[in-house]
């Protein structure tokens, strides 16, 4: 008799079962009914719009501040992760990342696109071309400056640091600890994770479904394909999706790092080539002003509502309240990645870059296309591209019309296009599953494939359908609420990050004497004198030994379970008292060197050393804190520095606010 077949899986039945079935019924209900599921969604959407717009403009404006403020502070230095953490991915390869994940498609569908549209509305058309030309970049500075990486910021930041330093699951649910404790295994930690599932894979379908229609666009430009029906779709989207499991598959270390490191050289070999043949000096002096308008402006475009201008106040739910929703609703996604690929940078690092970095680079693009395509418009073409504002999809290979090696730079574009669709797809295939598998370490490849083929289904569905456009306002409408969750995640950070750093910060006990003294001729000596690495083997095989076996002693006499481990290469010993609520305690002496600076080595004042380097015994602690030198210590004022940090750290677990961070670094959950 044959076993039944079970198909591993890791998949978590409370977060993809309700997920799937909204999912796959609001899919389904776009396709089938798309022109009535798009008008009452539409409804909702332009209802929140015109009513609630001042819900996203303040949104927006704390996550800038709240960033900002971090980035100065003293929680700054905190890093995602233990203390001596180092970033997992190099500087270019995280920036590259986090930018492909970011901004992806739409810094080609938009960069020429929305300058123009900006440029040509029919509401700006009493100011001059000059002032035109001046707003269009403005407002797009704005659109995808600062605030559109704030948005992005703060989830990646709550999730990174809850992850790295709490110990906690990769999952926004992990950002409510402080507030909901345990209750986030349950009910709520579900809820919490079927709504970012949803809302990325629905930020996710309509993206790359927008991209589909562009990439056609442009090999029907090419003549590479005959047309755009819906067959030549549905191969672009076969050959991309495939292409996008495949890096899936191979892991973000690989795929996903390789892919964003190719694109980013890819885009910037492009922007160069725009930059020097297209109106170069014009380009560099609207930057460089184009800068200096949007800090002056800055507060202004933050807090302006257009409640004064009924003329303009369409236009600001169009595009304004649009881009902060839409934002809002690719964090999810964008943010998990973003923390998946963010460990061991510090605080301070992490949002300087994720602000400052892709900001820049955005400006830089969006001058580059936009504005050049102005000054063809306006000096070339006779205004042939402000009659293309409203067709995106080909403005940008209509633009590239008026440079050298046209058919080159088109081929160029959609080979960026697609490798911004893949890493885009790859990225949100292996953040869907991270949500949906409670952020399991390894899962089988067939759910990877599985969540592939079904973002294709549904994305060709609602495009032979028509129903893209009912889900991107669906998409919209839940930005609502996310801003309001991702307004709790601040909450969230700073109760955390405040119990953090006393809990580094907090003094030992005053009445500990370090060491006194009694020996000091001795002492005297080893101060003057530079350390080899015998003697240092040697005290730690005898005093250090010897200082923690005896207390390993005295604390059994207490009741108190102790242990004390020994470990070479390198050599160290440690004491450890272990808990099953709270962390363990431990304090380590272990084998350090350090090179002597090469004027000391000639210095006739001192004594002699061998080489350029000393060795000396250094002490460490389980929580990360900084050791320190602790050769002239003897066995009794050895014992009482471990007393020291023994007492401080009973203050510190006796203490109820301190409570979120110690358990939830518990050692069951380290390993």
């Amino acid at each position: 008799m044959k076993k039944p077949v079970r198909i591993r899986t890791t998949l978590s039945k409370g977060v993809v079962a309700p997920s799937l079935t909204f999912i796959v019924g609001i899919c389904l209900l776009s396709a089938i009914y798309p022109n009535l599921t798009e008008n009452l969604l539409s409804t909702v959407k332009n209802f929140i719009f015109v009513n609630l717009n001042y819900v996203y403009v303040w949104s927006v404006t704390i996550f800038v501040l709240f960033l900002v403020y971090l980035m100065f502070s003293k929680y700054g230095n905190i890093r995602l992760g233990r203390n001596d953490t180092k970033p997992t991915y190099s500087f270019f390869s995280w920036i590259s990342m986090l930018f492909a994940a970011g901004m992806g498609i739409g810094l080609i569908y938009f960069s020429v696109a929305e300058p123009m549209q900006h440029y040509s509305n029919e509401i700006f058309s009493e100011n001059t071309a000059v002032q035109r030309a001046k707003d269009a970049q403005l407002h797009t500075f704005f659109h995808w400056g600062i605030h559109a990486w704030a948005i992005y910021g703060i989830v990646g930041l709550s999730l990174a640091y809850f992850a790295y330093r709490y110990r906690l699951p990769l999952s926004l649910r992990s950002c409510f600890y402080p507030l909901l404790k345990d209750k986030i295994k349950g009910t709520w930690g579900n809820t919490i994770d079927v709504f970012a599932l949803c809302s990325t894979f629905f930020g996710i379908t309509t993206t790359l479904g927008f991209g589909v229609v562009q990439i056609n666009s442009g090999l029907e430009t090419l003549n590479i394909l005959p047309g755009t029906s819906f067959i030549y779709q549905v191969l672009i989207v076969g050959v991309l999706v495939s292409l996008s499991i495949i890096s899936a598959v191979s892991g973000v270390d690989k795929g996903v790092r390789i892919l964003s490191n190719i694109n980013i050289v890819s885009v910037v070999i492009f922007l160069l080539f725009v930059l020097i043949l297209g109106p170069t000096v014009y380009l560099i002096g609207s930057f460089t002003e184009g800068i200096g308008t949007y800090i002056n402006e800055f507060f202004s475009l933050t807090f302006n509502t257009h409640v004064y201008e009924e003329n303009t106040q369409q236009w600001f739910y169009d595009w304004t309240i649009l881009y902060w929703a839409w934002w809002i609703s690719w964090s999810p996604y964008v943010g998990l990645f973003i923390a998946k690929i963010s460990k061991g940078r510090t605080i301070r690092e992490f949002v300087a870059a994720v602000l400052i970095i892709p900001t820049l680079f955005n400006f830089i693009w969006m001058t580059v296309f936009g504005n050049s395509a102005i000054w063809f418009d306006a000096n070339v073409a006779d205004g042939a591209l402000s009659q293309l504002a409203g067709i995106p999809d080909a403005l940008m290979f209509r633009f590239l019309e008026y440079l050298p090696l046209t058919e080159i730079t088109s081929f160029l574009t959609i080979a960026i296009i697609i490798i911004f669709f893949v890493t885009s797809a790859d990225s949100g295939i292996f953040v869907m599953n991270s949500i949906a598998t409670k952020n399991a370490p390894i899962s089988p490849k067939w759910q990877t494939i599985g969540w592939g083929v079904l973002l294709a289904i549904l994305a060709l569905m609602l495009l032979n359908a028509g129903g893209l456009t009912a889900l991107q306002s669906m998409t919209l409408i839940t930005a609502l609420p996310f801003s309001l969750i991702m307004l709790l995640f601040i909450v969230s950070l700073i109760k955390a990050l405040s119990i953090d750093r006393s809990y580094y910060e907090r003094d030992f006990s005053a009445t500990t004497i370090p060491w006194s003294g009694e020996f000091w001729k001795e002492r005297l000596k080893q101060i003057v004198s530079f350390s080899d690495k015998k003697s240092v083997v040697g005290f730690i095989d005898t005093t250090v030994r010897d200082a923690f076996l005896e207390l390993q002693e005295e604390f059994s006499r207490n009741d108190v379970e102790a242990k004390v481990n020994f470990y070479e290469n390198p050599l160290r010993i440690e004491i450890e008292i272990k808990y099953d609520v709270v962390n363990n305690f431990l304090y380590g002496v272990k084998e350090e060197s350090r090179i002597v600076s090469d004027y000391l080595l000639n210095e006739e004042n001192l004594p002699d050393i061998e080489g350029n380097q000393t060795f000396f015994p250094k002490s460490y602690f389980g929580d990360d804190r900084e050791g320190y030198d602790v050769r002239l210590f003897t066995k009794n004022e050895l014992i009482s520095d471990v007393l020291k940090h023994y007492e401080r750290f009973i203050e510190i677990i006796s203490e109820e606010r301190n409570e979120l961070f110690i358990i939830s670094n518990t050692n069951r959950r380290l390993r």
